[in-house]
């Protein structure tokens, strides 16, 4: 099932499975969330949570015991349901159940809530620790947007353009996309600048720490853009189907990071993960300005 709100700027669509957005409208109907194409990438914005990206062997540790769980963790493929809305906002809630208690031993609520402020939308994530046990979990989002934004220009006239001069490094991956600690530093054009090319995401994803916390994806000499904010995600993916001429670039901001190569995560020793007490609630946000 889907819901919309609407602000007379924007129009934004979100589908109960997984919370995923949908569509993100103007008021003059231009789309600038990727619409799924399965040629290249079927999802659209897709949330990740307690998880991001790959478990080595699709499978980890805690309490001492060993679990699977799917790329991404749980939230992609559950359904969740509406627990509010107001003319500009929803809040949509995923609850622990039989089914997700044999993915992931915890008793929770995760909360995604949408709200609509002038030209930007905000997306909190919001855990909430039913349990009697310590909660371990990362974190994401994972928004693909339209490249080009406007007829007549092509993927490569755009770029990524970084809020600040940063000195970004590059987290190391393997060829099979999980960490393998080889960091670098990730050069920029004039310390802010990474300018589009698919052949950028040959060897799949660029992931980034120590960068500046907001990105625009723009076109120089156009208005129609894109601004990313994410001040206490401390990752980025950047990301389009790797060997293809994508229409589209992800822009992730994670919490977490994928395992390790070679080694089965344990949960309670993965430094990157939230350690929620029960009864806590954690909460992170991020937005989404779109501009033109």
């Amino acid at each position: 099932m889907l819901h919309g709100i609407d602000n007379g700027i924007l129009h934004v669509t979100v589908s109960e499975t997984g919370a995923e957005l949908q569509s993100i409208r103007t008021a003059d109907g231009t789309e600038y969330l990727w619409q799924g194409d399965p040629a290249y990438w079927g999802d659209r914005a897709l949330n990740l949570f307690p998880y991001v990206a790959r478990l080595w062997q699709g499978c980890y540790e805690m309490d001492g015991q060993r679990y699977e769980m799917p790329i991404h963790g749980l939230a992609p493929y559950s359904r969740f349901t509406l627990a509010g809305r107001t003319e500009s906002s929803l809040t949509l809630e995923l609850r622990s159940s039989g089914e997700t208690y044999a993915q992931y031993p915890r008793q929770f609520v995760f909360r995604v809530v949408y709200s609509l402020h002038g030209n930007c939308l905000k997306t909190v994530y919001q855990a909430e620790n039913l349990d009697t046990r310590t909660m371990y979990f990362g974190l994401g989002g994972h928004p693909g947007f339209n490249v080009p934004l406007e007829a007549g220009r092509s993927f490569e006239a755009y770029r990524l353009r970084f809020g600040t001069d940063c000195g970004a490094v590059r987290v190391g991956f393997s060829e099979d996309c999980y960490v393998n600690g080889e960091d670098a530093d990730f050069p920029l054009e004039g310390g802010c600048i990474l300018p589009l090319r698919h052949d950028l995401f040959d060897n799949d994803a660029i992931v980034l720490r120590d960068m500046a916390r907001s990105v625009t994806l723009e076109a120089p000499g156009s208005a129609r853009a894109v601004t990313v904010t994410y001040p206490d995600m401390p990752y980025l993916g950047i990301w389009n189907m790797p060997h293809t001429d994508a229409p589209y670039v992800c822009i992730e901001p994670w919490l977490s990071l994928p395992s390790r190569r070679g080694e089965v995560t344990v949960f309670e020793k993965k430094e990157d993960l939230i350690r929620l007490a029960p009864g806590a609630v954690y909460e992170n946000a991020w937005t989404i300005e779109i501009h033109g």
